[in-house]
């Protein structure tokens, strides 16, 4: 007997979209089976030709609890998260304090998110110099995998690392079988860069964060990687130039993948406004053939995924203005499944796309596939409801966000979400969340 039986004229499953009836059993998909395959006592969700697919598994997020939960907190990020379609986070190890360097900073961190997710929750460590002796503790206590700078972090408690820590720290996670995930840029060419210009200019911004940075943290990474065969991730992905080297990686067989980012295949630099510090992020939303190039590297596979990066802050930190001075990041969890789509379907790709971006590649990274990333029988029973062809406007009054700063103020854009389900649970219906939380840590 089942739970819960969804069905819908559209379910995208592994064999493509079709009418379907998904059977959810304990919170796992018992069976998938022909759309009138509905028991006589079942209780149904009939989506009627909305479409059905696994719910978003995002690898990037930035909770900042504890410590910084006036940034953000689980409660907040995890409802944003449910209101978008993402079924599944992956908290990063930074801003929130202590940051998780420590096997001690990691159980803080569970214990903080206990009884306030929305969505099932993961945890990245941190490498950070000094700290390769915590790295096999904080596996064994269920860290996903590790994330580390090679330029300053912006935050004193995390810091950042050079090849003499990178080599030992990889050679130690390839034996226990965790990815390293890179924020690259190398410090060099924006030192050479530097910030002069006027600081409310987007131009003096993006200057102060050329290519190179990003281009020569890659070359070192791609070293290391061919060196060690250690796992590497390159977070946040912006630089077009980089791309034909990692081509030639993906050739080679190393264990190398990368991601990009919503406002990377959104925005423009050329349409940033002056003074709009929303806008902000590092490595910085490049120009529009930047853009397009990024888009022609997921086609092909160059780039594996996208994650949101949704790393918001007290929109006092933002300084409206004064580029040079406000925190860098974007605040875009809850839109990012609405965001990719309004311009990938504008691009000629498809549902499938998505899934292979924004599910399967995320799950896979995470050590998840197993469970998470596709409808599949076993698979945790994670849904979004939606309706891609609709359109709606951005308001920050409807975020659920902590602060609703956002650079997509206003912007319309395409795939209403209606229904999101976790484990066989609706957590997410027309607008409106449905309690109590029911998320739970997910580890390897």
């Amino acid at each position: 007997m089942s739970d819960l039986v969804l069905r819908s004229r559209r379910v995208a499953t592994p064999d493509g979209i079709g009418p379907a009836t998904i059977h959810v059993k304990d919170g796992r998909i018992a069976g998938i089976a022909a759309h009138d395959a509905v028991p006589v006592f079942a209780r149904v969700f009939d989506a009627g030709d909305a479409l059905i697919m696994p719910g978003v598994v995002d690898t990037h997020v930035h909770v900042n609890e504890p410590g910084r939960t006036e940034w953000e907190g689980f409660a907040s990020a995890t409802q944003s998260a449910a209101a978008g379609g993402t079924t599944c986070i992956v908290d990063m190890p930074l801003n929130s304090i202590p940051a998780t360097t420590s096997l001690r900073a990691l159980k803080q961190k569970r214990e903080a998110a206990r009884g306030q997710l929305f969505v099932d929750t993961g945890f990245w460590g941190g490498v950070v110099p000094g700290n390769l002796a915590e790295l096999e503790p904080m596996a064994a206590g269920g860290a996903l995998g590790f994330k580390c700078f090679l330029i300053d972090s912006g935050v004193a408690e995390f810091g950042c690392v050079g090849e003499s820590e990178l080599r030992p720290a990889l050679q130690e996670l390839q034996r226990l079988q965790r990815p390293l995930l890179v924020h690259a840029e190398l410090p060099g060419p924006i030192e050479r860069a530097g910030t002069a210009g006027a600081p409310e200019k987007y131009s003096t911004w993006l200057r102060s964060r050329p290519r190179a940075a990003e281009d020569e943290a890659v070359a070192l990474v791609a070293r290391l990687c061919r060196e060690t065969r250690g796992q590497v991730h390159i977070v946040h992905h912006s630089s077009a130039d980089a791309l034909p080297l990692l081509r030639e990686i993906k050739r080679e067989g190393l264990p190398m993948t990368a991601e990009t980012c919503p406002h990377y295949l959104h925005f423009a630099a050329e349409d940033v406004p002056d003074g709009r510090t929303e806008f902000k992020c590092a490595p910085p939303i490049r120009e529009r053939e930047n853009r397009e190039a990024l888009w022609r590297a997921l086609g092909d596979g160059t780039l594996e995924m996208i994650a949101s990066d949704h790393s918001p802050c007290l929109p006092a930190l933002k300084v409206e203005g004064d580029f040079n001075a406000a925190w860098g990041g974007v605040a875009g969890l809850q839109l990012a499944l609405s965001v990719v789509w309004s311009e990938a379907s504008l691009r000629g790709y498809t549902i499938a796309h998505l899934l292979r971006w924004m599910c399967e590649g995320p799950a896979r990274l995470a050590g998840l596939s197993a469970r998470k990333g596709a409808l599949r029988p076993g698979y945790d029973a994670d849904f979004v409801v939606w309706r891609p062809e609709e359109t709606f406007r951005v308001e920050p009054s409807r975020l659920l966000h902590r602060h609703r700063v956002t650079p997509y103020a206003g912007v319309e854009l395409r795939g209403v979400v209606e229904a999101t389900f976790v484990r066989g649970e609706q957590v997410f219906d027309n607008g409106e969340i449905r309690g109590p939380a029911c998320g739970r840590e997910v580890t390897r």
